[in-house]
């Protein structure tokens, strides 16, 4: 069964839109907890405008030996404030996952993934650092992506597909062009020995038909609209849906 890693960024988004400690993210996690998800994922930014380093820090103690914990973030941004740094704070809580994003401040929400074939060299360094530290590597990729066997040579063990594009392309209607195009990167990194997630965009809407396009979707990791559907059908009852959905 593919795992349902929930993605609580948007419980701190609306918490720090009013200051306080509500809605607090070690309730919403115990929630989703409780009703059957896998894993829990945090995206914590050095701008801090959501996930902080505290709440990284609370919810390690909180999940340890309870569901995975996955940790993302850009490992080239550096240490500014409060915030220490990606591979700093994975030393700290050792996460299960660590999955690398090429975010920068200037970006809503990540928007691309990494280029395997030009950014190898570079991730190299920080693949071993995670990787000393125990966490499994994941890295955000797009469809259409090479270097897979390389990745797997650094010492890489999943991708996470950034499934915008087929979100959208569902959307409006049509979706079959993206999916093939996933369905053989997909296929592509399995074969070079890679384990592959997903994420981004994916609801109840659209989640069934990907998995089904994708053997072996080891994990998808979902907050904005599994929040969002929340706010209507209750965050139990809407993790419970998703997990449905995935077996």
């Amino acid at each position: 069964m593919t795992l349902l890693s929930v993605n609580l960024n948007k419980i701190a988004v609306l918490r720090n839109s009013r200051g306080g400690n509500e809605p607090d993210i070690a309730t919403a996690a115990n929630t989703c907890i409780d009703a059957g998800c896998g894993g829990l994922t945090v995206h914590p930014r050095p701008d801090m405008r959501h996930v902080t380093p505290a709440d990284v820090r609370t919810l390690a103690g909180l999940l340890r030996g309870r569901v995975e914990y996955n940790i993302e973030g850009n490992p080239f941004a550096g240490a500014r404030g409060a915030y220490p740094g990606l591979i700093e704070l994975c030393r700290e809580v050792r996460p299960t996952q660590v999955t690398l994003v090429p975010d920068g401040d200037g970006q809503i929400t990540s928007d691309h993934g990494f280029d395997l074939t030009k950014d190898i060299e570079t991730l190299k360094p920080v693949v071993a650092a995670f990787r000393e530290i125990g966490c499994r590597v994941s890295v955000f990729v797009d469809a259409g992506g090479e270097g897979f066997a390389d990745a797997v040579a650094i010492g890489v063990q999943r991708i996470e597909l950034y499934t915008g594009p087929y979100a959208e392309a569902f959307h409006q209607g049509d979706a079959r062009k993206e999916l093939a195009s996933f369905a053989e990167t997909a296929r592509r990194a399995q074969q070079a020995g890679l384990a592959v997630n997903a994420g981004h965009d994916l609801s109840q809407a659209n989640l069934g038909t990907f998995k089904s396009a994708i053997p072996g979707l080891a994990e998808v990791s979902i907050g904005h609209a599994l929040i969002g559907e929340a706010l209507y059908q209750g965050l139990a009852n809407t993790v419970r849906s998703y997990i449905d959905i995935l077996s």
